[in-house]
């Protein structure tokens, strides 16, 4: 698709500097981060930000400049910052209570639908890791929020596991569908009502639950949550309640994530991820230092705000973003990130289904103007994604680059995104983009569908998938009205289900990405090591089981395990047949 942007999105940043991640002195901005950082005391830059005060943040700077007024250069050795740090900060995980979901029972009614033993005894362990995963903050953090980094909600939450020890959005709309199938709506609830909560206290819903991460988001999920949760319980008084914060976030995306663009005489609005922060993340503070080295000030400046941009995206980071230098993404770097520049079909797709959901829920209310107003909200989506996004040709939506004014054509499973969203205008668009799926070359790997097909050393790229990724394409291909579809579909699940399980036999253990080469070998790449838990991989196992669980088996994962052994197998069966004259 070729067009023009009509708002112009790039004209430098003006006089003043952007903003940083949050106002904090201690945990976002300032010297005592900077020197905390690039002494890199430990093995992870969030950990120290994730770190509890022990005194005021103005009593811990004055002793932070005390003693660096005492060294020639005001910078502290590394010894001092330690025993700085011992003095006025706690370890991280000193903001929360002993806490146990209460509506967590043994047998949910989902179990009865998996019909291999194995698979079911391995479902009831990851229904028991909920158990493990919840977290309740402590009134403390409520009573003096100026000592910590942790954003406070009320309810106790499930978060993802490993090093994300606080929420996050959109791992939670796939942790929340796998609560409901486990029956603990209370603490599904809880969770959809501390999202409301953020929405009603910032507008919108940020990254995760601290403090450095209040200036960007993730892809808006809650609208979902509400829907998931809605269904299950058929609530209307809680539905009534959530559908004014569902709107007020939707207008921070239209209102602060949007831009028009012109195809063939005609503006299309559509939305991306543009985060106007212009310093380091906090929780990635010397990673985006060393990557703007000898860069100009301004050039640095849009560096961070492309690098919290691809933060907000949830895929942070891939080669999908490396548009910077106007060439394709096979000849470039995370330097090149230009997150800003496109407009993403699953962004997009998740706006459309967004639209047609809240239409939905006034529908359901009697609300019958609003349900009018969001439903020519997503008719006209429908039709932007179709002008903007849909490429005839080869039958499949590609991300729209503002920079060049064309689409980018390389694979990524999002480009089916609108199939699963049911934003598109025809079925045929939907079968089309099944047989550009079984030509793109994603489908040769046994163990899920990679992120890309470009190893680009990042973890959202080969070889790298991701459970919402897989469930997002697994659920589209499902209800996609064609028998081929709809098997493929399963076969996904098999293959998706086969590497969990894999991984689980060998380390107890479920990772939150997985390596499409390897048999039950976790993911890799990035900028941090990979993760246990976990959440949402959690709720995806959860979902696949649910729903195919009758056709999956664990034999299937063991036969594949050893193929040279099923093919010497499948020999001498065929040498014990007599041979006919």
């Amino acid at each position: 698709m070729n067009g023009s942007v009509v708002l112009v999105f790039l004209l430098g940043f003006g006089v003043n500097a952007l903003p940083s991640p949050c106002d904090s002195e201690i945990y976002c901005t300032g010297e005592l981060l900077r020197q905390v950082q690039t002494a890199k005391l430990f093995d992870d830059d969030k950990h120290y930000v994730d770190m509890k005060l022990t005194a005021a943040p103005d009593v811990v700077l004055e002793a932070f400049r005390n003693l660096t007024s005492r060294e020639r250069n005001r910078v502290l050795p590394p010894a001092t910052l330690r025993e700085f740090l011992h003095k006025f900060f706690d370890d991280p995980g000193t903001e929360f209570e002993p806490w146990t979901p209460t509506d967590w029972h043994e047998k949910p009614r989902f179990l009865s639908k998996i019909k291999d033993p194995d698979l079911h005894g391995w479902a009831e362990e990851l229904h028991l890791l909920w158990k493990s995963l919840g977290r309740k903050i402590s009134a403390n953090v409520s009573d003096h929020p100026e000592l910590h980094s942790m954003i406070y909600i009320p309810n106790p939450v499930i978060v993802p596991g490993g090093r994300f020890r606080e929420f996050y959005y959109w791992d939670s709309y796939w942790i929340i569908n796998g609560l409901l199938l486990s029956e603990m709506t209370d603490t599904a609830r809880g969770m959809i009502e501390n999202f409301l909560y953020l929405v009603d206290r910032y507008g919108f819903i940020p990254n995760g639950g601290r403090i450095y991460y209040e200036r960007r988001s993730q892809p808006p999920f809650l609208t979902l949550m509400v829907k998931s949760y809605y269904d299950a319980t058929k609530d209307k008084d809680f539905l009534m309640k959530a559908i004014p914060t569902l709107e007020k976030e939707y207008r921070f995306w239209m209102q602060n994530r949007s831009v028009a663009v012109e195809m063939r005489g005609q503006k299309w609005v559509l939305n991306h991820h543009r985060v106007e922060v212009g310093e380091p993340r906090p929780e990635s503070y010397t990673d985006d230092l060393e990557l703007a080295e000898e860069l100009s000030p301004e050039a640095k400046e849009k560096l961070y705000m492309e690098l919290h941009s691809g933060a907000e995206s949830g895929w942070d980071f891939s080669s999908r973003w490396f548009v910077g230098n106007g060439q394709s993404s096979s000849r470039t770097t995370l330097r090149d990130i230009y997150t800003s520049a496109l407009v993403p079909t699953d962004l997009n797709a998740l706006m459309c289904l967004n639209e047609r959901t809240v239409a939905g829920f006034h529908e359901a209310l009697g609300n019958k103007a609003e349900a009018m107003q969001y439903h020519q909200a997503y008719v006209n989506r429908l039709a932007a994604v179709q002008e903007v996004l849909w490429d005839p040709e080869k039958g499949a939506w590609f991300d729209y680059n503002l920079l060049t004014n064309r689409s980018e054509v390389a694979f990524y499973p999002t480009n089916l995104a609108p199939v699963w969203a049911g934003c598109f205008n025809s079925t045929d668009m939907a079968l089309r983009s099944l047989q550009y799926l079984k030509a793109s070359g994603a489908l040769q790997y046994p163990n899920g569908v990679p992120t890309s097909l470009k190893d680009s050393g990042q973890q959202w790229d080969l070889p790298n998938a991701w459970p919402p990724l897989q469930q997002l394409l697994i659920q589209g291909l499902s209800e996609t009205p064609s028998e081929e579809a709809q098997e493929l579909a399963f076969e996904l699940a098999q293959r998706w289900i086969r590497t969990n399980w894999l991984a689980y036999i060998k380390y107890e253990a479920m990772f939150e990405k997985y390596d499409v080469n390897g048999d039950g070998k976790p993911g890799g790449g990035g900028e941090y090591e990979v993760q246990l838990g976990f959440g949402w991989s959690n709720g995806v196992a959860l979902q696949l089981l649910d729903e195919f669980g009758d056709r999956l088996t664990s034999a299937a994962a063991a036969l594949s395990v050893f193929p040279p052994l099923a093919l010497v197998s499948m020999l001498l069966i065929v040498l014990s047949v007599p041979l006919q004259p």
